[in-house]
């Protein structure tokens, strides 16, 4: 059904509380990992490899479904496929939390990111379908709240989990609230679906699955294996032939293909999309860089440096909640570029930390960064379904999700690698480095995984502060100087976000309610625009 009347306010609230739970359980599972790996790594005897695809197997398909999901949900029923969803990435944390082994964990962590990328696709379609006007400005703001806060509240929450119950509850947690969650969602969430659905393109999601997935592994591994390795050309050609033989069958299909590429059309929603990308490239390395520089350069233990994050967390709660409030009366381009100028700011201040200061000299650019995702968040999820017509609003923010997980992927992985390779030049090139001789670079190496104190332990009897000394150093050069990259970054996607997102692009039933001052410019009040408002 398509019915576009309003529908009771509590089952309008109801969706809003089952989609934020949801949404908050998938994004706090990509960043309570990074707390709970050492615990991880000592009780499942796992390698430096094994643990690495603790993260990017959940990375991996979490971007590779994220379009499938939005399709079939479109055709299927978004109450449905959310369901499904739910009870998918359910299931695989109680696996993932049994696991006897690191290849169980790994295999449950994707299991998991399926039915993730299946509630992060059909979330903002079903906000979407039942809020309008300013109420829908309201709803995805507590939407980008919730996945603010899961970002910036996944180290706290894992420090605490990790310290107390151990690392298996980051994971079992998610069983109780996720069968709540189920229940709700088949009790509470009205049904809706595209008017003109088709049979599922089974071979358009194939072709287009595989070609995404090739394309996120080669990001993923290229760090570890060099990114033009005999593996990631291989994996290159991979995507873009199966890119081809999408495209192909998306245009002999026409209206029967997985999704409407005449989305693509649209100028505001490719400037979004890259807008998405970028900020994503620049606005996820931090978390985890900042984590390690917390434990591994300052000291503090997992529930400390969770602690040390909150002001991120206060800053994304008001702002996100500010941001439904900016809705009508400032235009979404000042908002999305206002977010990206913060972001890359708050990123610069990071370079008033030291090894010598305590952890409050990154506090202000901490607060800055959760001012910048609280206002990114709700109003790239609400522009995401406001470029497609409401039939078609699974598949937009599939797509748009999509540049989401894909930044996050090779932001991680590109940052990764710079900070490395900085951390290693730096050390290399401090004087400790001419006294451990040829083990020089395996002593690099260690500290620019972290275990700084480990390496100067392993140097013998003399060396320990002076290891640690320039250990420190070396890893707050690394992290300055990736960070001066994710501020650049994110700098040109306000650029980006400045030139490119027109208010008049958006679907006329997208943001009904919504005063006309939403234009980039105002509007001559003898236009037809105007006239139509």
């Amino acid at each position: 059904m398509t019915a576009t009347s309003q529908p009771p306010a509590a089952l309008r609230w109801w969706t809003l509380t089952v989609v934020s739970v949801g949404t908050f359980m998938l994004m706090l599972d990509l960043s309570i990992v990074a707390i709970a790996l050492p615990g991880i790594h000592e009780s499942l005897d796992a390698d430096f490899n094994d643990m690495q695809w603790v993260f990017d197997a959940y990375a991996l398909t979490l971007a590779a479904f994220l379009v499938t999901a939005g399709a079939v949900a479109d055709r299927s029923g978004r109450k449905k496929t959310f369901t499904v969803g739910l009870v998918v990435f359910t299931l695989a944390s109680l696996a993932c939390g049994l696991a006897g082994n690191i290849g169980m964990l790994n295999i449950s962590r994707g299991v998991q990111g399926i039915g993730a990328a299946v509630m992060f696709a059909v979330g903002p379609a079903l906000l979407g379908h039942e809020f309008h006007g300013k109420e829908r400005a309201k709803a995805f703001g507590a939407f980008g709240a919730a996945v603010g806060i899961a970002v910036a509240t996944g180290p706290l929450i894992g420090g605490a989990l990790t310290s107390g119950p151990g690392w298996r509850w980051i994971f079992l947690i998610n069983v109780p609230v996720g069968g709540v969650a189920c229940l709700l969602a088949m009790r509470r969430l009205r049904e809706s679906r595209s008017g003109t659905a088709n049979p599922p393109d089974v071979l358009g999601m194939v072709t287009f699955t595989v070609s995404l997935a090739a394309l996120v592994l080669a990001i993923i591994r290229g760090n570890t294996d060099g990114w033009f390795s005999a593996t990631n050309i291989a994996l290159y050609v991979v995507s873009a032939v199966s890119l081809c033989a999408f495209a192909a069958l998306t245009r002999a299909r026409g209206e029967r293909a997985m999704f409407d590429v005449t989305v693509f059309r649209s100028p505001t929603f490719i400037g979004l999309c890259v807008v998405t990308f970028l900020a994503n490239v620049a606005g996820l390395p931090p978390i985890f860089l900042e984590t390690n520089y917390l434990q591994s350069v300052l000291g503090s233990s997992p529930w400390e440096a969770g602690l040390q994050f909150l002001p991120l967390s206060l800053g994304m709660f008001f702002f996100g909640a500010a941001a439904g409030g900016m809705a009508g009366r400032v235009p979404f381009r000042v908002v999305m570029a206002a977010s990206q100028v913060l972001l890359g700011g708050a990123l610069l201040l990071t370079l008033f930390s030291d090894p010598e200061n305590s952890w409050t000299a990154l506090v202000p650019s901490l607060l800055v960064t959760g001012a910048a995702f609280g206002l990114f968040n709700p109003t790239r999820a609400a522009l995401a379904i406001g470029v497609a017509e409401p039939a078609r609003a699974g598949v937009a923010s599939g797509i748009n999700e999509t540049f989401q997980q894909v930044g996050t992927a090779l932001g991680i992985a590109v940052a990764g690698s710079i900070f490395e390779n900085r951390v290693a030049q730096a050390f290399l090139h401090s004087g400790s480095a001419g006294l451990l001789g040829p083990h020089a670079g395996e002593t690099a190496t260690a500290i620019s995984a972290g275990s700084i104190d480990t390496a100067a332990r392993a140097a013998g009897p003399g060396l320990f502060d002076r290891i640690v000394d320039d250990g420190r150093a070396a890893f707050t050069t690394g992290f300055h100087d990736a960070m001066v990259l994710c501020a650049v970054v994110a700098l040109v996607a306000a650029v980006i976000a400045a030139f490119s997102l027109r208010a008049k692009d958006l679907h006329a039933t997208a943001l009904d309610g919504i005063p006309p001052d939403l234009a980039a410019e105002p509007q001559n009040p003898g236009t037809p625009e105007a006239a139509h408002q």
